[in-house]
């Protein structure tokens, strides 16, 4: 067992006090959660904002892709915006919002996930460069002071805000530390406390 393995088995989920009823990851993905999702927000970023288009370069079947740009629009990362061709009805292109801009990041993490772990022995089918100077993008985390963060024994998940401890879970004995050796996690009232 490695090092990390051993780490991760004695702060496994269930020894975390952050069960919550109001997780972003599980909202995120109730919103993006789903192939055909990814493939047209893949598209959106390629510049594809029209329905023939955006099935054409995702073979996503028609009723799926119109049920999934609804959904895009009503959650606020796909606009509609309304052009006509001469002698056509009016139509809607797909652009994408702020918020649909701001999943960028998390694409191309995807996508370079994808390009290590799955991609044929030939390499990755695309790859992303700076259009300035044609060098590969690559994607670092940093904490706010700068450090650079390579991996979740580098990060302690503490209480935020507007966390919500689900009523079902069970009591936990005493502090408990993401990663051994690291301080234990702040409870939700003392997080606000400091």
């Amino acid at each position: 067992m490695s090092t990390y393995d051993s780490h991760m088995n004695e702060a496994a989920p269930g020894n975390l006090p952050l069960r919550v009823d109001n997780c972003s990851i599980e909202r995120a993905l109730g919103v993006v959660g789903e192939k055909w999702t990814f493939l047209v927000l893949r598209e959106a970023f390629r510049g594809v904002r029209r329905f023939a288009d955006m099935q054409a370069a995702t073979g996503a079947p028609r009723q799926v892709l119109s049920a999934r740009l609804t959904r895009l629009v009503e959650e606020g990362l796909l606009r509609k915006v309304p052009y006509r061709e001469p002698g056509q009805r009016q139509r809607d292109e797909y652009r994408l919002t702020q918020m649909g801009l701001d999943l960028y990041p998390t694409l191309v993490a995807l996508m370079q996930w994808g390009d290590r772990y799955l991609s044929d022995h030939e390499g990755p089918a695309v790859r992303i460069t700076h259009r300035g100077c044609g060098a590969p993008v690559e994607q670092h985390f940093h904490c706010a002071e700068g450090h650079e963060v390579s991996g979740p024994r580098e990060v302690t998940p503490v209480p935020g805000p507007g966390i919500r401890p689900r009523a079902t879970a069970p009591a936990l004995p005493g502090p408990v530390s993401a990663v051994p050796g690291s301080p234990p996690l702040a409870s939700p009232a003392s997080a606000g406390s400091a």
